[in-house]
């Protein structure tokens, strides 16, 4: 990456800002389409979305893939799992913000890192360092503060942030990239959302046409709110670092918290602040650990390709010879020390 010239990290770090900073400003969007409802609203996002993206498709000539896809029924079920856990998450988010959770949501946002590490504890057996697990211990704290301020627990936090992990844990096994994954899931969604419209309408109760031109370019635009975001964070994911991607991450709950409280007005009594502190001084704890084992392993990596360099075998006996082994087994580690701050929606 550090080879890549200056002009190509600043059109990276456009689209990163471009990407996280429509993620945290979308819940200015949703409360436009009202009267329409939240599920009215998804069914729209879905059918819209699988337009924008065959389009986007068919301008690239993108279409491999498909077959490709069609030939693997394992990863056609895991794309069915996919649709199906971003459903509920795409329709909670757009309920909570037309309902006054706004705050709430971000905080599931906020929390989705914690929760991917405890699923790779629970489902994958993965072994965590001790910071993590501090910072696990007090995300778990903050849930517990923040049940009690809220009088119940903060479920719409806990469904977003554990929908969304769900969702990007099998979005890994399945390997796609990003305009080919949601084409497929959009794909998947789209005749039961196109079904539910049409029945809507039979019933008289849908508001697209009938709220005017302006309502339903607004509700046919769910599709591009959806598909612009990502093709900024695919731009992005290219050009910087995955460590860098990590840190942008935090821009959309941030944006989206900050909107809560000071456009929508949502109150926050003291132990809500704590709950919230409790949940950010969980996140500079993980994101110190992971920048810390990434330079370490930068560091390694960099001794190792030193030492590369250096190692020569005697005169004749058929030149240099790089170090070998190890290198590739820091290559790794700071691969995965950078995975370990990326995230996408």
């Amino acid at each position: 990456m550090t080879g890549k010239p200056a002009a190509e990290r600043r059109i990276g770090l456009l689209n990163g800002f471009a990407a996280y900073g429509m993620w945290g400003l979308v819940p200015l969007f949703w409360p436009l389409l009202k009267p329409a409802g939240a599920a009215e609203i998804l069914a729209h996002r879905m059918v819209w979305s699988l337009v924008v993206v065959a389009a986007a498709l068919a301008v690239i000539r993108r279409w491999a893939w498909i077959g490709e896809l069609v030939r693997q029924p394992r990863k056609l079920a895991l794309i069915t799992v996919a649709a199906a856990v971003i459903t509920v998450n795409w329709g909670l988010y757009i309920w909570s913000v037309n309902s006054g959770h706004v705050v709430e949501a971000s905080l599931g946002y906020f929390i989705n890192p914690l929760v991917t590490i405890a699923m790779g504890v629970l489902l994958l057996k993965e072994r965590l360092r001790p910071a993590q697990w501090a910072a696990v211990g007090v995300g778990a704290l903050a849930v517990v503060v923040l049940t009690v301020g809220y009088g119940r627990p903060p479920w719409i936090s806990l469904v977003l942030a554990f929908s969304f992990a769900t969702y990007g844990l099998v979005k890994k096994k399945v390997n796609l990239g990003g305009v080919e994954s949601l084409a497929a899931e959009t794909a998947i969604q789209f005749l039961p959302a196109l079904g539910y419209l049409v029945w809507l309408g039979s019933q008289g109760e849908s508001t697209f046409g009938a709220e005017g031109t302006g309502h339903a370019l607004l509700l046919a635009a769910t599709g591009i709110v959806t598909a612009l975001p990502l093709v900024c964070f695919g731009a992005a994911a290219i050009r910087v670092p995955l460590s860098t991607l990590g840190l942008l991450q935090y821009l959309a709950p941030v944006f989206q918290f900050l909107l809560g409280i000071l456009y929508f007005k949502e109150a926050m009594p003291p132990e809500r602040w704590a709950g919230f502190a409790l949940v950010w001084l969980a996140l500079t704890l993980l994101t110190w650990d992971a920048l810390r084992t990434a330079r370490r392993a930068a560091r390694a990596l960099s001794g190792h390709r030193a030492g590369a360099r250096d190692t020569t075998v005697p005169p004749g006996a058929g030149g240099a010879v790089p170090a070998g082994a190890p290198a590739g087994e820091a290559e790794a580690e700071a691969e995965a020390a950078a995975q370990a701050l990326e995230t996408k929606r």
